[in-house]
């Protein structure tokens, strides 16, 4: 069991560490402005972001991040799962989502400030539009997929509609519907920075650029590595979260494999 666990943590920090150690050393001795020495970065990673700027620059954009994710699973697992459940909506709508979904959400900025400003709503409504598209298009294929059996199943005990939806639907698309909010986070995270590179005060996009357009290049590459830690950390979360709503189902698929 300890040799399992150890060769697990070797396995995963194993990467990490002699990229670092790479980074190290090939920076060592480096005058360069634009690439200063790692350990530069790391004597300005604490008095960058602990002193002050978590609270003023951190929590905004984890704040904006959950506004616009939480809205995009509501939404697009409520349109998602109306879509997949009627063939006539779907053909009718798919036209327009296959349209929407092409066009990418950073080009929609300069629309979005004209008619929401340059505050908080047009941050968050950037990374709703840009996130719902993965969350909506798994969930109607989620909903189409769901096994028949179930589906005749719940004819034949003449469930409700609200029982069909949250006791067979749901619970049998929500495989597809995590794969889904997974790719949403991603694509959050990196509309969360792009967003708030235009017309914003706070916010660790802003603040980034903020350095790079200073000359603050360790300041700045802080600011990089602290974006990746933060992905790294709500994905870590995600899979906590996915463990638990599909526990029912790692557990199919943990036992298929044994057999």
């Amino acid at each position: 069991m300890i040799l399992d666990r150890a060769r697990r943590v070797l396995l995963v920090a194993g990467l990490p560490a002699v990229l670092l150690t790479a980074w190290w050393f090939a920076t060592r001795d480096s005058t360069s402005v634009f690439w200063p020495p790692l350990a530069d970065i790391l004597r300005a990673f604490g008095p960058t972001w602990l002193e002050g700027r978590l609270t003023s620059d951190v929590v905004p954009s984890l704040l904006r991040l959950a506004a616009g994710y939480g809205a995009v699973i509501v939404v697009g697992v409520a349109l998602g799962t109306a879509i997949g459940s009627s063939r006539v909506v779907r053909e009718v709508l798919e036209p327009v989502l296959e349209f929407l979904r092409a066009v990418p959400a950073p080009v929609l900025v300069p629309v979005i400030m004209l008619f929401a400003g340059i505050d908080n709503t047009m941050k968050i409504s950037v990374i709703a539009f840009g996130c719902v598209w993965p969350v909506l298009l798994n969930t109607v294929e989620g909903v189409r997929g769901v096994d028949e059996v179930l589906r005749d199943t719940g004819r034949t005990y003449r469930l409700g509609r609200l029982t069909t939806l949250t006791k067979l639907t749901l619970p049998g698309a929500s495989p597809q519907i995590m794969t889904g909010a997974r790719q949403a986070l991603s694509i959050g995270i990196i509309l969360m920075v792009i967003s708030e590179m235009f017309a914003a005060t706070n916010g660790l996009g802003f603040t980034t650029i903020q350095f790079q357009r200073t000359f603050a290049i360790p300041q700045m590459w802080t600011g990089i590595i602290l974006l990746g830690i933060i992905g790294v950390l709500l994905s870590l979360l995600f899979k906590l979260a996915e463990r638990r709503i599909l526990h029912w189902y790692l557990g199919i698929r943990h036992t298929q494999r044994k057999a």
